[in-house]
């Protein structure tokens, strides 16, 4: 599979969603990481900020830009090998 960075949508997201004043810590941690991938092949979300990606994706209260944000960031998080 083709490394994944952030695209110029979801990096422009995470920008707006870390420069505004009335979000939320979780939406601007994910966006954070987000941003971060925006050039970067080899990083991955951290296991912190994906459960910050998941909280802010099931929050209903967060806007569309934190959103497209935490999506790009858990997109970017590798796969665990958990057995059941």
């Amino acid at each position: 599979m083709a490394p994944k960075v952030t695209g110029k949508k979801a990096a422009s997201s995470a920008s707006s969603t870390l420069t505004s004043k009335s979000t939320a810590s979780k939406s601007k941690t994910a966006a954070g990481s987000a941003l971060s991938q925006t050039a970067a092949p080899k990083k991955i979300t951290s296991a912190s900020a994906a459960k910050a990606a998941s909280k802010t994706l099931s929050d209903g209260r967060t806007s569309k830009a934190s959103k497209t944000a935490a999506a790009s960031a858990l997109s970017q998080r590798e796969k665990s090998s958990k057995k059941k």
